[in-house]
């Protein structure tokens, strides 16, 4: 989730709310147009009369709207099932489950009085990768990834402050300057050897931060970074309709995101509500998936989105805004590998580009087709590229520079 995904937060939630008022309206229409008169006895009694007439019209459409709003999520699951079901099958998809090996729990108490939840995987002395996930998400965004290389590299995992089982930060400050700071603290756990810093939007935001406050750890603490579908700066310039959000940023984004903060139970209702209409998952589907994905990879998604709390959305957004990290790009010394998905609405390719061109030794990987949640609907071909980058990283091969700088789009 980047700022701008407070709009359709909004859009699916107040809709919610508008279609259970016309259900129960037309609920009360047709319960008043019920009512007959008998003269003789001098009294009202209730007649409907079934057929095609006013009165079964408003009882047809305050059950189908009242249905829609209870188990529409079923419906719309249901037949994301069916239509995605030989897809997968055909395309030698998996189930997204968790992996099968147990991990390491750790806490790290920080400063700012959140307890972050960090998780180890795969034998102790290989090489290390520490994964930030994305934005309204958890450690588990990484499920597949764990089952793919955790036989091979050490996979460090954690929930960024608030979501997951990690706690809020008691002074409710997402600056990226802090969550950077706690990425920090979970490098520790790496030990003396070189690790592999890699983000997935939000993620790749927070490593990008990373460098610019601790040079230092480049080049000894951290052997490369890899920045999966991510931005340089402020997300809202860098995403769909970009000219049109920027210029509603103050007057639109921004206030939402404080009634957000302060309606954050509302919110939270209004979220549950789009998960059992079903149109949470066609948003989801819609901005993070490109047409090959299985069923259970949207149902996650969106259970990650409804799960996370309001305000803490909010506040981690507002961290969004301020964030700008063109200037550290060209400072970044180590291998990077950017990659991005060539039709993802959310963090447009053209940021890749600009990051792969910035950054000395860089190289840029496309899944194809994909959108915001490539990493998971392309799962295998992204675990490729993460092993083929990190061996090549940690193994002290020489990165191969590119000889050409092109031109960004």
């Amino acid at each position: 989730m980047i700022p701008t995904s407070i709009l359709r937060v909004w859009f699916f939630g107040l809709l919610s709310f508008i279609l259970i008022g016309a259900g129960i309206y037309c609920g009360h229409e047709w319960y008043r147009r019920s009512w007959s008169y008998d003269f003789a006895r001098q009294r009202s009694y209730f007649n409907p009369h079934l057929g095609f007439n006013y009165p079964t019209f408003f009882l047809a459409v305050a059950v189908v709207l009242l249905l829609w709003m209870s188990i529409g999520g079923l419906i719309v699951r249901a037949l994301f099932g069916l239509l995605t079901k030989a897809k997968g099958s055909a395309g030698g998809k998996t189930p997204f489950r968790h992996s099968s090996e147990e991990g390491i729990v750790s806490r790290l108490g920080r400063p700012d009085g959140s307890d972050l939840h960090v998780e180890c995987y795969g034998p102790e002395g290989a090489p290390v990768i520490v994964l930030t996930h994305g934005w309204g998400a958890d450690r588990t965004e990484w499920n597949y990834l764990k089952r793919d290389l955790a036989g091979r590299f050490r996979l460090i995992v954690w929930d960024l402050p608030g979501l997951g089982r990690s706690t809020q930060p008691t002074n409710h400050d997402y600056r990226l300057e802090n969550l950077a700071s706690d990425l920090q603290a979970v490098l520790a756990l790496a030990g003396d050897q070189p690790a592999i810093l890699l983000g997935h939007s939000i993620g790749g935001m927070i490593t990008l931060t990373f460098c610019g406050l601790f040079p230092q750890e480049l080049g000894t603490r951290v052997g490369g970074i890899a920045l999966i579908q991510t931005t340089y700066t402020n997300p809202v310039r860098t995403t769909t309709f970009a000219g049109l959000l920027t210029a509603l940023e103050s007057p639109l984004i921004i206030p939402l995101l404080h009634l957000t903060i302060w309606l954050a139970p509302l919110v939270w209702l209004m979220n549950q509500l789009s998960y059992l209409n079903g149109s949470s998952h066609l948003s989801s589907k819609g901005s993070g998936f490109a047409g090959s994905e299985t069923w259970e990879q949207v149902e996650h998604v969106t259970r990650l989105g409804v799960k996370a709390w309001p305000a803490v959305l909010a506040r981690g957004m507002f961290g969004m805004l301020r964030y700008d990290a063109t200037a550290t790009l060209k400072t970044m010394m180590v291998p990077t590998l950017v990659m991005a998905g060539d039709h993802d609405p959310v963090c447009k390719p053209e940021a890749s580009r600009r990051m792969r061109y910035d950054i000395a030794c860089s190289d840029l990987a496309m899944l194809k087709p994909a959108k915001h949640m490539g990493l998971i609907e392309h799962h295998q071909h992204f675990a490729r590229h993460v092993s083929q980058f990190a061996l090549t990283c940690l193994s002290h091969e020489p990165h191969r520079l590119r000889e050409v700088k092109p031109t960004p789009d």
